[in-house]
């Protein structure tokens, strides 16, 4: 049986409806899995006029007045996240087995007076869960992030149990990925992961236990290691995941190696969620340029990953 797939519209006026319609299309996707677009149905079928693309299954939620492409505003914020409350609740009534979610616009979610800092933490919330985190993974690599939407001066006040609660979802995802003992590299903080202390003692006091602990555990991991190099390093196949310190650290180096075929993957949520790794486009919206190649790998993920469940 095909696993049910909940994909959210995203932003309606970025380029969420355009990119779902045409990665439904491509004739290697649609048979993965029963897809459930949660958005608006009237925006869809604009979209679909546009792209030359239609869709038959959607939960569609109330439609919006006065539409445009490419608008930021607050009613389409709060519409984004209510295509992502429904799918979760999907996911939790396990009417879904996973769910995929489009681009939303953070700035026009906070234009709707609510304080948003992304869809892993809202998710998080909506699932009664405080660990989640963020898996960028590609067929490159993959790295998980110890922090994320959170001030830099905030990620650099370590925690050990939170390094070492980290590098266990990652490793765990990465086996539900389909490798038997993944090979985890662990960033240091600071340049060159402290050079022994010189530029800083974090490494040393928060992350080298972090290391110690997981491989007490049976995790096959090393570090802290440079953040510098350490990419590279992985990229060329010496480690499957690299855990990163914080959000520069990871995702700079992952949108340079593969920014197209890069997926968003929250982990320590108890529902099956990837995403895309861009942002909504406004200036594209509306327009057929749209490239869906992202959101294509990220409904592969969502469909390899609840068929391993």
């Amino acid at each position: 049986m095909k696993p049910v797939v909940a994909i959210t519209m995203g932003d309606p006026s970025g380029i969420g409806p355009e990119i779902v319609l045409k990665a439904l299309t491509d004739p290697e996707i649609a048979p993965l899995a029963k897809w459930v677009v949660v958005g608006d149905t009237r925006i869809l079928d604009k979209a679909g006029t546009i792209a030359n693309a239609t869709v038959r299954d959607v939960k569609s939620l109330a439609s919006l007045d006065d539409f445009a492409f490419g608008k930021l505003d607050a009613r389409y914020g709060q519409a984004a996240v209510d295509y992502v409350r429904v799918a979760t609740e999907m996911c939790l009534a396990q009417e879904a087995q996973a769910m995929v979610t489009a681009p939303l616009n953070k700035e026009a979610v906070t234009l709707s007076g609510r304080q948003f800092s992304g869809h892993t933490e809202y998710i998080a919330e909506l699932c009664g869960t405080s660990e989640s985190r963020m898996l960028l993974a590609s067929e490159i690599l993959s790295t998980v992030h110890v922090s994320t939407h959170v001030p830099l001066r905030r990620a650099c006040d370590l925690d050990t149990t939170r390094i070492l609660r980290t590098i266990e979802l990652g490793n765990a995802a990465m086996k539900l990925l389909g490798f038997a003992r993944p090979r985890v590299a662990v960033c240091g903080l600071n340049p060159h992961a402290g050079e022994h202390g010189i530029f800083g003692d974090e490494d040393q006091k928060f992350i080298v236990p972090a290391i110690e602990q997981a491989r007490q555990k049976g995790i096959d991991c090393s570090g802290p290691h440079a953040g510098d190099t350490i990419f590279l390093q992985a990229s060329r196949g010496a480690y499957d995941l690299v855990v990163a310190m914080y959000h520069d650290q990871g995702h700079i180096a992952m949108k340079l190696l593969d920014f197209a075929g890069t997926v968003n993957i929250s982990l320590g949520i108890p529902i099956i969620r990837t995403s895309v790794d861009h942002g909504t486009a406004f200036d594209i919206a509306g327009k057929n340029k749209a490239d869906a190649h992202s959101m294509k790998q990220a409904m592969r993920m969502a469909a390899r990953m609840a068929n391993a469940c």
